[in-house]
């Protein structure tokens, strides 16, 4: 994956075979040779592959680029810019915005895979369209009433109430923000708000749809808004709380996935049936995904999104949560009109509105954590991850006590082995040898070890059969074979027959009542569990240890992060603050402290073109 180092180096490129293929096959179809093409068409290919959309040739113009591996263009040093320029575009596999060519390269310099290039556009005309569309209308004294019930007052900016009041004329609402941050809370009372104004305006409630990426995470949705609904009971109508959904479901799910078909049931010329559409842990939605579930909205449509934009991105190609929301150094800001509509439903602001983009006008980011103390360990760690602040981070971690909810540890490939025996194995044996499937299931949300990588020392492949083999050492399990009682299973493929999804957690017992036979069992969405033959799974793999990506929309009481021995591209700043805020109650962090210092200054930086499509000069 090739990004530029703090210091202005670039980190290697492994390309693949395909990304070597497909400049071979353009430079052929071009009719003679090219190398700038056959440069461009490799770097472009594997940049999309490692989460970029696009490659912005003036970045790597006149720049030797580090190819690592056996792979590699036979250019080791780019072109001056413009002879690069020059030579895509007298090639006809290269064509300007809306050509129907293998590459597109747009007038900033940017060249994409034309697939690419058309998900961007199409995502962005449909944003734009959002925004452009005139303000829902709102009964602004009703408004007025429920957001004071809702909200008590307080001296300092109730974000959370100013999310909801954007949310209640505005057909794309943006809410971001850290865990704890109330996000769930504030999306139940912004629905609550929304069905009550339907209901007095238009008789009939909106017809609302709850949606997330993975299973895992739809599943906490659901269970986060119908606990929040619950404490509210006492003070917001019956009838009005009824109306909110509990359930949600994956975006594939809610899109009609279909087994063994690329294409969703859902699309532009059959829309959702849906006046609300709610996206938890957006941060994670890829532009291919996203792009394909904006198509699919009908025209009267809202959407909000919720998520933390500084968390990892999604593995496939896209960050666009973080395209979407405002530049970090720009602060919260909105218009004149935005601020005076506010301040007729009772949310006034005192706010610069230098930001001229229509989307500024459309996102909150929630500040204030109520999951963690002020004074906490984790949140100060948290805090100096998401900011650079080394020296912060070396003061957190030399501080750091099993007490205060924050631990550090050193290790090495030879003591890895003894640590996990001594520190992990105990709490696992007690949980693999619960038979109670629900009890099994809470159980794997008490401890989880994260990775930072998947192969090799301290990876995930590597952890998982270290752990297997102490569990059976200690006779917690006896893995003979695939299958065995006590073993935890993360679904990593979507099978719509079964009802599962990408991230979806299982765990194999014996059923009495089928004779003891190993059944898998997942919990419902509306609360208990369900069992599957394991030889029904779709593809999956142990769970004793997971990587810090696919830990996302997860929270576990206690993580212990695994830094690799060795340092790695992977090791980013939005890696260890994924990880670090997966704990409610306390991690231990095992490792090298310069390896983390190092980490703390490498940020992931995916190109695109989408935010400069809707942000502009903002």
């Amino acid at each position: 994956m090739l990004e530029w180092s703090a210091g202005g180096a670039p980190l290697p490129l492994r390309l693949r075979e395909l990304d070597l293929h497909l400049a071979d096959t353009l430079e052929r179809l071009h009719g003679a040779p090219n190398p700038a093409l056959r440069l461009a068409t490799a770097l472009v290919s594997g940049l999309t592959g490692a989460g970029h959309i696009c490659v912005p040739l003036a970045d790597y113009a006149g720049r030797r680029i580090p190819w690592e591996g056996p792979l590699a263009p036979p250019l080791q040093m780019a072109p001056p810019l413009d002879a690069w320029l020059d030579s895509l575009r007298q090639s006809r596999q290269v064509g300007g915005p809306g050509a129907q060519t293998p590459l597109v390269l747009d007038p900033a310099g940017r060249l994409y895979l034309g697939r690419y290039w058309y998900l961007e556009a199409q995502l962005a005309a449909r944003i734009e369209a959002l925004l452009d569309a005139p303000p829902m209308p709102v009964d602004a004294h009703l408004a007025r009433v429920r957001l004071d019930q809702l909200f008590p007052a307080c001296a300092q900016v109730d974000w959370q109430r100013v999310a909801a009041s954007l949310a209640l004329d505005g057909r794309l609402t943006l809410i971001t923000g850290g865990p704890g941050t109330g996000k769930t809370t504030t999306v139940c009372k912004l629905l609550i708000l929304l069905q009550e104004q339907a209901l007095t305006q238009q008789g009939r409630p909106l017809r609302i749809e709850l949606a997330a990426p993975t299973g895992k995470a739809a599943g906490r949705l659901g269970e986060s808004i119908a606990a929040t609904l619950q404490r509210l009971a006492a003070s917001v109508p019956a009838a009005l709380l009824q109306s909110i959904p509990r359930e949600a479901r994956t975006l594939h799910r809610l899109l009609g996935a279909r087994p063994g078909q690329v294409d969703f049931r859902h699309h532009a010329a059959n829309p959702l049936h849906l006046d609300l559409l709610l996206v938890d842990e957006a941060s994670m939605v890829d532009l291919a995904l996203m792009s394909r579930l904006f198509a699919a909205l009908p025209h009267q449509a809202r959407v909000v999104l919720l998520g933390d934009r500084d968390q990892l991105a999604s593995v496939e190609a896209g960050g666009v949560l973080g395209d979407l929301c405002l530049p970090s150094t720009a602060g919260a800001a909105f218009s004149a009109t935005r601020q005076a509509r506010l301040a007729a439903l009772g949310t006034p602001l005192t706010l610069p509105n230098e930001v001229k983009a229509p989307l500024a006008d459309h996102q909150v980011r929630l500040r204030h954590s109520h999951r963690f103390l002020p004074d906490s360990p984790i949140a100060a760690l948290a805090e100096a991850v998401n900011a650079g602040d080394g020296p912060g981070v070396r003061s957190a971690l030399e501080g750091a006590g099993e007490g205060a909810g924050l631990s550090w540890r050193a290790y090495d490939e030879g003591s890895l082995a003894r640590l996990l025996g001594e520190r992990v194995i105990p709490t696992l044996a007690e949980q693999v040898r619960r038979r109670d499937p629900l009890a099994a299931l809470e159980g794997l949300e008490q401890l989880r070890l994260l990775c930072a990588v998947r192969e090799g020392p301290g990876g995930v492949v590597e952890v998982n059969r270290l752990v297997e083999r102490l569990l059976a050492q200690q006779g917690a399990i006896e893995p003979q074979g695939r299958w065995y009682a006590g073993r935890p299973i993360l679904i990593t493929r979507n099978d719509a027959t079964l009802g599962v999804a990408n991230g979806d957690v299982a765990v194999l017992l014996p059923e009495p009542n089928r004779g003891g036979r190993l059944r898998a069992f997942l919990r419902r969405p509306e609360g208990g569990v369900r069992s599957l033959l394991p030889e029904r799974l779709p593809s999956h793999e142990t769970l004793f240890a997971m990587t810090v990506h696919k830990s996302q929309g997860s929270e576990f009481d206690h993580t212990l992060l695994l830094l690799p021995p060795r340092d790695n591209p992977l090791l980013t700043r939005e890696l260890l603050y994924t990880a670090i805020t997966r704990a409610r109650r306390q991690i231990e962090v095992w490792g090298d402290p310069a390896l983390f210092a190092a980490a703390v200054t490498r940020r992931v930086q995916r190109h695109s073109g989408l935010a400069a499509r809707l942000w502009g000069d903002a």
